[in-house]
């Protein structure tokens, strides 16, 4: 995935959320203060927008929520996890495949440098 605008106007507000907490905080700590400086650099994002499963025709409340979405472009999801594992990656493909969105980013705010906890995935 080639890297463009939008993207890198995220990841820079993720690494700005990291300098200030650091790694050790529960999801949902970085979920709020992202969303806060995505809001700060005027990107429209959504916080835990819902996700249904659609198979045959049928429409599923499943449980599943998109940790952050910013409609029609980007899929946030977000981990505070020892380290990024495969199952992550399968995770966000699937989402993107249900959302109809091409691009996501999964970051792992658990890491020292935030830079090893990203990662752009692209359908």
């Amino acid at each position: 995935m080639g890297k463009d605008y939008l993207t890198e106007k995220v990841i820079g507000c993720a690494i700005e959320v990291h300098r200030q907490l650091g790694p050790g905080l529960l999801e949902s700590s970085y979920e709020r203060c992202l969303l806060y400086e995505l809001a700060e650099a005027e990107i429209d994002a959504r916080a835990q927008v819902f996700l249904p499963v659609e198979y045959k025709g049928m429409i599923l409340d499943a449980g599943y929520r998109i940790d952050i979405l910013i409609p029609g472009q980007l899929v946030l999801e977000l981990k505070s996890a020892e380290k990024l594992l495969p199952i992550h990656t399968a995770q966000m493909l699937t989402y993107l495949k249900l959302s109809g969105i091409k691009k996501g980013l999964l970051i792992n705010f658990n890491e020292s440098k935030l830079i090893n906890g990203l990662k752009r995935v692209v359908l």
